[in-house]
């Protein structure tokens, strides 16, 4: 029983508008579900990614409008990074994130800060051109993002996470633990706090989620309990079934089953293009409509 690399990274945003014009319209990810945090049902819970959705490729954010920024540091996901074809797609993002992100480029990676501060990197990985993308209209498919393959985290001791880690089936890999196998590969990397306490707010990390296998799931509440750490209950997220529990770092981990994925409520050519609400919180539609701002379809500008 192994994790299969991430699921998905859940973040926060101030200006849900603002943000699928990034990550859709900008980045070129397809927006595959309008929904509400279902803890906080007049919150958005805005989810990308490609095509469908897959895990691995899914980045969602919980939308609290006028929320401060926050400030990444120990106990956080401080980066996420995505793999891209080529060094040629690298050349291609840097040029077309001129006056729409801050980025930084190096001869292995480009990294790219949004309007809020939450940081990315794009990394070319071979064969990463065989892989399924969103497929936007105006980003070439040679350089669209595929996967998610890693993210960083600030730790006051990553020696003692990491023993957790290993407990969970991560391998430890240089200076990063891994977990899943070929395009589901991805790592989990420790790095010294710097002293900043995080504060959760506009541009942070929520939480990074793990990826199960469905017949797997039951079985991490045992592992989760065998490795030291207290996990919630599976919880139903419709989308997938959840577990939630903290590294000793303090991040949040989440671990997500595969299905039955983001076409049980819309067909796959209209994902993304309605609100759709758990039924817990159906009854709460006239409000919500009337509350949260319309988020359009990223894309339409380029059709």
């Amino acid at each position: 029983m192994r994790l299969q690399g991430i699921h998905h990274l859940t973040a926060i945003t101030a200006d849900g508008p603002r943000n699928a014009e990034f990550y859709g319209g900008v980045l070129g990810l397809r927006l595959v579900k309008k929904t509400v945090n279902f803890d906080d049902p007049h919150a958005y819970h805005l989810y990308y990614g490609d095509a469908t959705g897959a895990p691995g490729t899914t980045l969602t954010f919980f939308e609290y409008p006028g929320a401060r920024l926050g400030r990444a540091g120990e106990g956080m996901v401080t980066r996420v990074d995505w793999s891209v074809p080529s060094t040629a797609a690298l050349d291609w993002w840097e040029r077309e994130l001129v006056g729409r992100a801050i980025t930084e480029r190096t001869a292995t990676h480009l990294d790219l800060w949004d309007h809020e501060g939450l940081l990315t990197r794009l990394v070319p990985v071979a064969d990463a051109d065989q892989q399924p993308h969103a497929g936007a209209p105006h980003v070439p498919a040679a350089m669209a993002l595929r996967r998610m393959i890693g993210v960083v985290a600030q730790s006051r001791d990553p020696e003692r996470s990491g023993a957790t880690l290993e407990r969970l089936g991560f391998r430890r890999s240089g200076d990063a633990w891994q977990t899943g196998t070929g395009i589901r590969s991805a790592t989990y990397a420790l790095e010294p706090s710097d002293g900043e306490v995080a504060i959760t707010g506009a541009g942070t990390t929520h939480h990074v989620a793990w990826a199960s296998l469905d017949q797997d799931h039951p079985g991490w509440l045992a592992r989760a309990e065998q490795a030291g750490v207290q996990a919630t209950p599976i919880v139903d997220r419709d989308y997938f079934q959840s577990i939630y529990f903290r590294e000793p770092s303090g991040v949040l981990f989440e671990v997500a089953t595969d299905g039955p994925g983001f076409a049980i409520d819309e067909s796959p050519d209209r994902l993304g293009l309605s609100l759709r609400l758990p039924r817990q919180h159906e009854h709460l539609r006239p409000l919500l409509e009337q509350k949260l701002r319309p988020i359009p379809d990223p894309w339409e500008p380029y059709r």
